[in-house]
């Protein structure tokens, strides 16, 4: 029988008639002789002769050997050889008196594992145990994920009458703008005249500035008197 699975049993019929400070230990670097040693106490001598028949008549059922018995007909300090497994049942005085947790308990074993009420919930919880763990999600699972995913169109928020009105009107001005900027002067290829047309404006401009010249009042002549001179002998 699978070490474990003893020990589970062990555990088990201690268990069912309520024996105490229940220790397991590993002795497989201390011994060649057995793999397991557990130790329990009881309250009396028959409640150590009920565990020790308890834990034969468990180990018998599941299919185990059951080596020998020791102590029964005293009680205080009851034997059980199972071959890979010692189960010592002691009375408490007894156990404080021999001190075999300071012998054997180089490695204690938890007794989470061996706590178990039967061999159908120790195969089960050994299956789930047993059943691979659900992968975590890498990046190229996430990323299909995400691809896989509606895609989802968000709207522009609705603009005000006011605000529509105010772009338009800035639009217009913007090309009233554009329209009246001058167009970019071009250079005049070598030995030719370039006629360059005038606004409106300017022409009529310098048409009245040249008419009111026109209309000014001339300053008269002035008289210019030459003085003749005389020949030397009629002076």
């Amino acid at each position: 029988m699978d070490i474990k699975k003893l020990q589970a049993l062990v555990v088990d019929a201690l268990e069912d008639v309520k024996g105490q400070d229940i220790v397991l230990f590993d002795t497989t670097g201390l011994t060649s002789l057995f793999d397991r040693i557990c130790i329990a106490s009881g309250t009396s001598n028959r409640q150590t002769r009920a565990l020790a028949a308890s834990v034969r008549d468990k180990v018998k059922e599941a299919g185990g050997d059951v080596v020998g018995i020791e102590g029964e007909d005293t009680g205080e300090w009851v034997l059980v050889d199972l071959g890979d497994m010692i189960v010592h049942i002691m009375q408490q005085p007894i156990r404080a008196y021999y001190r075999l947790e300071e012998i054997w308990g180089e490695k204690p074993v938890k007794l989470g594992a061996a706590k178990r009420k039967s061999t159908a919930e120790a195969k089960a919880i050994d299956d789930k145990e047993a059943a691979p763990k659900k992968k975590a999600g890498h990046l190229a699972a996430t990323k299909a994920a995400k691809a896989a995913e509606p895609v989802i169109e968000k709207k522009a928020p609705a603009r005000k009458p006011g605000t529509v009105k105010a772009a338009a009107a800035a639009g217009a001005v913007a090309k009233k703008a554009a329209a009246k900027k001058v167009a970019p002067a071009v250079a005049a290829p070598e030995g030719k005249k370039v006629k360059v047309a005038a606004s409106k404006t300017a022409v009529a401009s310098a048409k009245a500035a040249k008419e009111a010249k026109a209309k000014e009042p001339k300053a008269p002549a002035k008289t210019v008197i030459k003085r003749i001179k005389k020949p030397a002998a009629e002076e």
